[in-house]
């Protein structure tokens, strides 16, 4: 518990004092996120280079942390998570194609696999290989995904981290534990100045690692006092949160005949939230609140029987469902029309 105070304070200090100097990086070379009416939801241009300060005072922390980490792996995150970190920044400055930044994030996957952080549950390794992409892939970019609103993707981030280094607290993986907590500390401080007015927004550079890492967490977790055909359902409810707004925007578009990775749009479950009525502030609490929840959820099942965490699994499951088909329904979808 020393070690995660100690990461904990060391990282938040480096966030609250990195993030304003990334603003003023983000001004003088003018990587602004300009305003869109059409697909965005701010109305001043705002810097988007947050994440540079996110990323360095996590790394930092894992550098300092590394002696003590199996070299390998914690090698392959760290290279991984500094190349979908650094597809981001570029896309934040220059713009990139959608493709080359999947493709990265390809590349950062099979760089993970080879140092030793992979899926093992399933018999196949081809299969466990072919797990561990889709679940490093699908978070990396549900974490982009959410970053739709202010505070809304660091804090739902924090929270996550935060379950997951509780976690490691109570089967001994200190480790991974503080590496998580180095995550949880590194978005906070960055939410002093992305919380709604927001002063600078984390970019893909942030996101992108943001999600990786907690994807790559999620993997190295372990419940030795539970069964791998349970357990495995305790990262994807932790993350439950970008997982159902992913599937939400990914049904929705592909329903409208769009492309749901290079359409942008206000289309995900924070704006919907908004168009009953919240304000922006409300809607990201109540998403929030619902990440809380899902936290509480998984650490029941990481003590549960086989028949408790499938009956809970089968009722996260049956509520995610039924709020995605009401959410593309009125008063959700469509948004409101503007009086002319």
């Amino acid at each position: 518990m020393a070690t995660y105070i100690v990461v904990f304070s060391g990282v938040l200090f480096l966030a609250v004092v990195g993030t304003p100097l990334a603003r003023k990086l983000g001004l003088r070379f003018n990587a602004v996120d300009q305003p869109d009416p059409t697909r965005k939801v701010h109305t001043i241009p705002t810097p988007r280079l947050g994440g540079v300060a996110i990323f360095l005072s996590t790394l930092i922390a894992t550098l300092l942390l590394g002696e003590q980490y199996k070299i390998n792996q914690v090698a392959g995150i760290l290279v991984g998570s500094t190349l979908v970190s650094m597809l981001g920044l570029w896309d934040d400055r220059f713009s990139l194609s959608p493709w080359l930044k999947l493709l990265g994030q390809f590349v950062a996957v099979g760089l993970l696999i080879v140092s030793g952080v992979s899926i093992t549950s399933l018999r196949l390794p081809l299969l466990n290989y072919a797990a561990t992409v889709l679940w490093v892939v699908g978070i990396t970019n549900a974490l982009n995904l959410l970053d739709n609103m202010d505070g809304l993707s660091g804090g739902i981030a924090a929270i996550a981290a935060g379950y997951f280094a509780l976690m490691c607290n109570f089967t001994g993986q200190y480790l991974v534990g503080a590496l998580s907590v180095a995550v949880m500390a590194a978005c906070s401080g960055f939410l002093f100045y992305n919380w709604n007015p927001a002063t600078i927004f984390m970019g893909d550079s942030g996101s992108l690692f943001l999600g990786f890492m907690l994807a790559a967490v999620g993997i190295k977790l372990r419940f030795p006092e539970n069964v791998s055909f349970v357990t495995w359902m305790i990262p994807i409810i932790v993350l439950g949160v970008p997982v159902f707004d992913t599937t939400l925007v990914t049904i929705s578009r592909l329903r409208r005949g769009l492309n749901p990775l290079t359409t942008p749009g206000v289309d995900h479950s924070s704006h919907r939230l908004t168009y009953v009525g919240l304000s922006r502030r409300e809607a990201v609490l109540v998403l929030y609140c619902i990440a809380f929840i899902l936290g509480l959820v998984a650490l029941f099942i990481t003590q549960a029987s086989v028949l408790e965490s499938y009956l809970m699994g089968g009722v996260v499951l049956l509520v995610g469902f039924y709020t995605l088909w009401r959410m593309e329904r009125p008063p959700f979808w469509p948004p409101p029309q503007k009086d002319t």
